[in-house]
């Protein structure tokens, strides 16, 4: 963006003398009247470009809309992951993303590193209710893990490339399993209130994807595959850990949408059309990011409301809370156990 507006500026200015001088020469001619109103127009136009440069390109080059062209940058990657390095004892196995109120896990943890998201180098800052905003690294189970206590979200004005960064980061610290979790709106008529569902496959409904622009080759593929999105191998080992703990495990089709506003009806019934039983507002991206990376993903989404006609009532954040904190004592119970066997 910078080097964009930087010729474009010089071009301007260009316009601009050149239109000065003819101004100046062709004002009082009235048979050069529409030659000399051109000229204006290409000075008032440079004046425009001019305070776009100087006022406004510093708030745009942030944008989701200037952003998601731009390669990813694997000097800043490495920088951060280097950073984080230097920060810990041990290296971790295992990566976990927390969803909407499932931050009850890090209890479990035996913690011997917490780094604030805004101390670490190009790292973006969660804006979302619930979500605390630091990385976690210890021990879960005898595994060590990265905790991510708190996700980005595209709805928060976030370009695609800034909210999966983080994923970026794991994997050039040598991390290679990541597990997901989410607040999801259920659509499959069996689900309830609290369920734990295992998402088998996504639907991309977001508009975006993490990976547009020019690919660099050092990171990953032009075209990676996602035939196999959630990892089958880690899918089976989580049934069998649900079985064996007792715990009532639905397993399902995860639509992604950007949000923030909950689904009118209407939205809910044609996502169920499509083949969805969830719907919720991340995921999506960090899975699609991780499987470029080439690494293996397991995602779990708590249904804290439902979706479903006949049953859809009235949705707040704070009822998104409320629903995954009673659903939260399995999903804990499910990650740990799941951990060691991964």
């Amino acid at each position: 963006m910078r080097h964009l507006t930087t010729h474009y500026t010089s071009i301007s200015w260009q316009i601009y003398k050149f239109s000065s001088s003819y101004i100046h020469l062709l004002k009082n001619n009235e048979k050069y009247f529409f030659i000399s109103r051109f000229f204006f127009n290409m000075q008032v136009w440079h004046n425009q470009f001019q305070y776009f440069h100087v006022n406004l390109q510093p708030i745009f080059s942030n944008s989701p809309l200037l952003n998601i062209y731009c390669m990813l940058d694997l000097a800043k990657i490495k920088e951060s992951a280097a950073f984080l390095n230097q920060k810990i004892s041990a290296k971790p196995e295992i990566a976990i993303v927390l969803g909407s109120g499932l931050g009850g896990l890090v209890k479990d943890v035996e913690i011997q590193q917490e780094i604030s998201y805004k101390d670490i180098p190009n790292f973006p800052v969660s804006t979302v209710q619930g979500h605390k905003g630091t990385l976690i690294f210890g021990k879960l189970n005898g595994v060590q893990v990265l905790v991510m206590n708190g996700r980005f979200h595209y709805y928060e004005g976030h370009a695609m490339q800034t909210l999966t960064f983080p994923i970026l980061v794991m994997n050039q610290m040598g991390i290679k399993k990541l597990i997901l979790s989410n607040a999801a709106g259920g659509l499959n008529p069996s689900f309830n209130v609290a369920d734990i569902m295992m998402i088998t496959d996504h639907i991309n409904l977001m508009g975006n994807n993490p990976l547009m622009g020019p690919n660099n080759d050092e990171i990953g593929p032009r075209f990676p595959d996602m035939s196999e999105a959630y990892s089958h191998r880690m899918a089976k080992i989580a049934k069998k850990v649900a079985e064996d703990n007792n715990i009532k495990l639905q397993h399902g089709v995860y639509i992604g949408v950007t949000g923030p506003c909950y689904e009118t009806p209407a939205e809910y019934h044609a996502f169920h059309v499509l083949g969805a039983d969830a719907v919720g507002m991340s995921t999506v991206p960090e899975t699609i990011m991780a499987r470029y990376l080439g690494m293996e993903v397991f995602a779990l989404s708590v249904i804290t409301d439902l979706g479903v006609l006949g049953q859809i009532e009235k949705a707040s954040h704070e009822e998104v809370l409320n629903a995954a904190a009673k659903a939260e004592p399995n999903m804990i119970k499910l990650v740990r156990e799941l951990v060691p066997q991964l």
